[in-house]
């Protein structure tokens, strides 16, 4: 009988000891902080696409770049900042449009940063061509709520399944 109790009292020991290790939770910053942030920051991806169809991709990307914004663009060394605003705002886009759609947005836990990516067109004018391609923006949460993308890129190629 003691036996069996000093068996019993081992076993419950063994499950119950930690042998003083703790048990750590990994957690990414880059998860969904809920639904109404990522739909949040579609609708700015949105927003910056149906203004650059409406007024120019000049007037939206200038209305949507951060004041650190970086253009990833083919055969370019990266535009930073000040030097991606100068870019944008010499930019001729009077010969096309530029549309796109996003497929898809992730918001850091913390609510401030975020991307979004999906397929884009270009429609130059008096064409019937249509260049397509897929895109991914990472953006930044303003201090008014709003968003502003930090850094711009496309591939060309693919459209929109």
């Amino acid at each position: 009988m003691i036996k069996k109790l000093l068996i019993c009292l081992l076993v419950i020991g063994m499950f119950s000891c930690t042998n003083g290790v703790e048990k750590k939770t990994v957690t990414s910053p880059y998860v969904d902080t809920g639904a109404a942030d990522k739909y949040d920051l579609m609708d700015a991806d949105k927003e910056f696409s149906d203004l650059s169809k409406e007024k120019g991709m000049k007037n939206a990307f200038m209305e949507y770049i951060d004041s650190n914004g970086v253009l990833l663009r083919p055969n370019e060394h990266p535009l930073v900042g000040a030097d991606a605003i100068d870019y944008l705002s010499q930019l001729n886009d009077s010969s096309y449009t530029l549309e796109w759609e996003p497929k898809s947005a992730t918001v850091a836990k913390s609510g401030d940063l975020g991307f979004t990516y999906g397929y884009y067109k270009l429609m130059p004018n008096g064409k019937d061509t249509v260049l397509y391609g897929t895109y991914v923006s990472i953006w930044k949460k303003q201090s008014n709520g709003g968003w502003k993308f930090l850094l711009d890129t496309g591939n060309e190629g693919i459209g929109q399944e």
